[in-house]
C-alpha cells in the first residue's frame, strides 16, 4: 500500500507532456475531462474577495462537463505566427513574446491555415473550455487561490510589466498552462451574452447570443487584479477589436 502511495504521488508531481504537430506549431498539453462550476458565486454572505468582487455577467455559477481536449500551453508566439502569416502586427516586438494586436477574424485566420499545414483541427477553445483549463481545479478567485499578494509569482499585470513579457516566465497552473492569467487577453469562441442564463452545460461554445461581440478572457498585462480574476469576461467586436493585450491559444479535439 505504501508503495502504491508513493507511485501515485510521484505520478502527480511529473510535469504536464507537450506535444506540437509541426515545428513551428504551439505546443500543447491534453487537458483532462471533467466538471466544475463556472462563473462566480452570489455574493450573497461572502467568504472570499471574488464573491465581493463578483459581477452579473459572471452569474448564475452553474455546473459544466468537458470532455478531454488538448489546449496550447503558452499563448501563440510571435515566431509562431510569422510562420504561417508572414507578418507581426505586434506593438511589442520579439519571437517569444505573444502575438498581441489580433482581432478574433485574425485568429481565425491563423487556425484556418494551421489547419491546412497539419491537416489537424485546431480551433479556439471554448469560453467552458478556457475557464476550466485555466482553473485547473481550483475554485478561488485565481488559480493559486484568493491571495492577491502572490498574483506577480503568476501573471504579469499592471504591478509588475509595462508592456507584454516572453511566454512561460511565470509559474504554471496545475495543468501545466502558463500565462492563463494576465500578459494577454485570450480570444475564446463564444458570442457574448451578458450572464450564464441557458448557457450550455457540455462545454461547447455558446454561439447564441449577441454574436456581433465575442468573449476574451484572462486579463492583460495592463490590467489590475480585479480583472485578472479566473472568472472576468469582456465582450467585444470581433474584426476590428485589437490592442496590444489581445491575443490567444489554440484548441483542438482529442
Amino acid at each position: 500500500m505504501k508503495k502504491f502511495l508513493l507511485v501515485s504521488l510521484i505520478l502527480l508531481a511529473e510535469p504536464a507532456w507537450a506535444f506540437t504537430d509541426c515545428s513551428d506549431c504551439p505546443e500543447m498539453i491534453d487537458i483532462p475531462a471533467g466538471s466544475f462550476l463556472m462563473g462566480s458565486p452570489s455574493n450573497k454572505n461572502p467568504s472570499s474577495r471574488e464573491k465581493l468582487d463578483v459581477r452579473d455577467d459572471e452569474k448564475p455559477q452553474h455546473k459544466v462537463k468537458i470532455k478531454e481536449f488538448s489546449l496550447g500551453k503558452f499563448e501563440v508566439t510571435q515566431a509562431q505566427w510569422h510562420a504561417l502569416m508572414d507578418s507581426n502586427p505586434s506593438h511589442n516586438k520579439g519571437p517569444t513574446l505573444p502575438i498581441e494586436n489580433i482581432s478574433w477574424d485574425d485568429a481565425q485566420k491563423y487556425i484556418q491555415k494551421l489547419n491546412q499545414k497539419t491537416g489537424k483541427k485546431y480551433r479556439l477553445p471554448s469560453e467552458a473550455e478556457w475557464e476550466y483549463a485555466a482553473r485547473g481545479g481550483s475554485t478561488s478567485s485565481y488559480p493559486w487561490g484568493d491571495n492577491v499578494s502572490e498574483l506577480t509569482l503568476h501573471a504579469w499585470s499592471k504591478a509588475n510589466a509595462v508592456n507584454t513579457n516572453i511566454v512561460g516566465l511565470k509559474k504554471p497552473n496545475s495543468f501545466g498552462l502558463y500565462d492563463m492569467i494576465g500578459n494577454v487577453s485570450e480570444w475564446t469562441q463564444d458570442c457574448w451574452n451578458d450572464n450564464y442564463r441557458g448557457a450550455p452545460k457540455d462545454g461547447s461554445a455558446w454561439l447564441k447570443g449577441n454574436c456581433s461581440l465575442r468573449v476574451l478572457r484572462g486579463g492583460s498585462w495592463g490590467d489590475d487584479p480585479q480583472q485578472l480574476r479566473t472568472a472576468i469576461r469582456d465582450g467585444t467586436h470581433p474584426t476590428y477589436y485589437r490592442f496590444s493585450g489581445s491575443s490567444f491559444r489554440v484548441a483542438r479535439d482529442r
